[in-house]
């Protein structure tokens, strides 16, 4: 028995809570467009370029519309129907239209008031209704927050990916290897350590450098390697980091991974449902400034699910709260010339009601 195959009562759970969120919208039909939305609404995973669409009634009746190929695929969903994806073994252009015409031909009666997700929808699903649209972005997205038990099982199961990772790094990472030669080993150390080939695969690979794909390159003595990874497993994602010293790290080095890596009891200190992530931002961002000014000068983390980043913020430019159930990637680093390039390490909690839940209790070390 798979422990990783859909939870129906979970889908189903958050189908509900959805129309719970949109009852004061007064709409009759809901679409789900984004194919992160589509999955957490019913389980099934969609890979780019096709598209996905679930409808949902308020009495909670479900229309799933898939790419022909995959419509007996596990889903919490009435009803599945699928859309040709392929002519003659070639994908098609217009995915959005042609899954758009099948719903649009299947529905039996024309919605009055439709909620739909803007920033992902398709105009073809408009035209012959000439109804209003009203957008349900951001309560998708706050509802997406929250991670139920299966959601968290996804999540542990890809970090498991991660920690086989660095454990690979420590014994690869030297003075002459390729940047090239260990992003590829660390592919191959995830595809092995999860049994299927990855939805996602990054970010940072660089060594002497804050971040960013693997060049053709070796690595040189005295510099540090972030390695900031994350796979995708099923859709759902990990992301965490940790730098390690190609060589004996210098004592300045040294220094300034005890200032980053003091961050983490700071922020498991303050960290708990109903603090503001801007607050624990801003405190962060002092302790930094005290090692040196304007060496810490990015966000301090976001939540992880089905994309990479999402809710919570822990940004100034938003103003996020902390909710039990958030699942949370916290990063502080610290970047200047003289460190080469620069210390970044982070870290995976869980959000509960008195604190946090350390899930990535992995060597932090350099």
């Amino acid at each position: 028995m798979d422990p990783y195959a859909i939870d129906f009562d979970a889908c189903r759970g958050r189908q509900r809570r959805l129309l719970e969120a949109i009852e004061p919208l007064e709409v009759d039909l809901v679409l789900l467009t984004r194919r992160e939305s589509v999955q957490w609404a019913t389980g099934a995973f969609v890979k780019t370029p096709f598209e996905p669409i679930a409808a949902i009634t308020t009495a909670g009746r479900v229309t799933l519309v898939l790419p022909d190929r995959q419509i007996e695929a596990p889903a919490a969903a009435d009803e599945l129907i699928g859309y040709e994806a392929k002519w003659h073994s070639t994908t098609r252009d217009e995915q959005r239209a042609a899954s758009s015409a099948v719903l649009q031909s299947r529905l039996k009666a024309k919605p009055k008031r439709v909620a739909c997700e803007f920033e992902a929808f398709a105009p073809s699903l408009c035209l012959g209704w000439n109804v209003p649209l009203v957008e349900i972005d951001a309560i998708v997205f706050e509802l997406r927050r929250r991670k139920d038990a299966d959601e968290l099982r996804m999540l542990a199961r890809a970090n498991e990916a991660n920690q086989a990772m660095y454990d690979h790094a420590r014994k690869i990472v030297r003075p002459g290897a390729n940047e090239l030669d260990i992003y590829s080993e660390l592919h191959a150390v995830a595809v092995r350590t999860l049994g299927e080939p990855l939805t996602y695969f990054g970010q940072d690979f660089r060594g002497n450098a804050r971040g960013g794909p693997p060049r053709d390159r070796r690595l040189e003595a005295g510099e540090l390697f972030i390695l900031d990874l994350g796979v995708g497993f099923r859709g759902y994602h990990s992301d965490n980091c940790r730098t390690i010293a190609v060589g004996e790290p210098t004592d300045e080095q040294q220094r300034a991974w005890q200032a980053v890596s003091a961050v983490f009891k700071t922020f498991e200190a303050s960290a708990r449902a109903g603090v503001s992530c801007r607050k624990v931002f801003d405190m962060v961002q002092r302790e930094l400034d005290r090692y040196g000014s304007g060496s810490f000068n990015h966000h301090l983390g976001h939540g992880v699910g089905l994309a990479p980043q999402e809710g919570p913020h822990l940004n100034p430019r938003w103003h996020d709260t902390l909710e039990e159930g958030n699942f949370i990637a916290v990063e502080p680093g610290v970047y200047f010339e003289e460190l080469r390039a620069g210390i970044r390490l982070e870290q995976n909690y869980v959000v509960t009601r008195d604190g946090v839940q350390l899930t990535t209790d992995w060597p932090l070390e350099l």
